[in-house]
């Protein structure tokens, strides 16, 4: 018998809602490639890499949990609940990012 989820999870620390750097973008009127010499490219390969190792994570404390390596469901429970948020909030940004491109290149035409 699984016992029910309670306060056992425990608070979430900064890491697991972190979405990273973006670089400088607007700030003293620099571009994305600004002081801190980051750049969007870099920013959007760090997040893929983030989510891909979110989705690994969640993929791995399952297949534990179901071989009884992991004998805490809470911890597996807990990673697929963040690899899902990840991936909702990429599948977002991503809807937003196409609904942007498609808005600049109508005002163009």
């Amino acid at each position: 018998m699984i016992p029910a989820i309670s306060g056992a999870i425990g608070p979430l620390g900064s890491g697991e809602w972190s979405v990273g750097s973006v670089g400088s973008i607007g700030q003293n009127g620099t571009g994305a490639t600004g002081a801190t010499g980051g750049s969007f490219n870099d920013a959007l390969t760090g997040a893929v890499n983030s989510l891909d190792q979110t989705q690994v994570n969640a993929s791995n404390a399952a297949t534990q949990l179901a071989t009884g390596q992991l004998t805490d469901p809470t911890q597996a429970i807990t990673s697929v609940e963040n690899a899902s948020m990840a991936m909702d909030l990429a599948s977002q940004i991503r809807t937003k990012l196409a609904d942007a491109v498609n808005e600049v290149f109508q005002t163009q035409v």
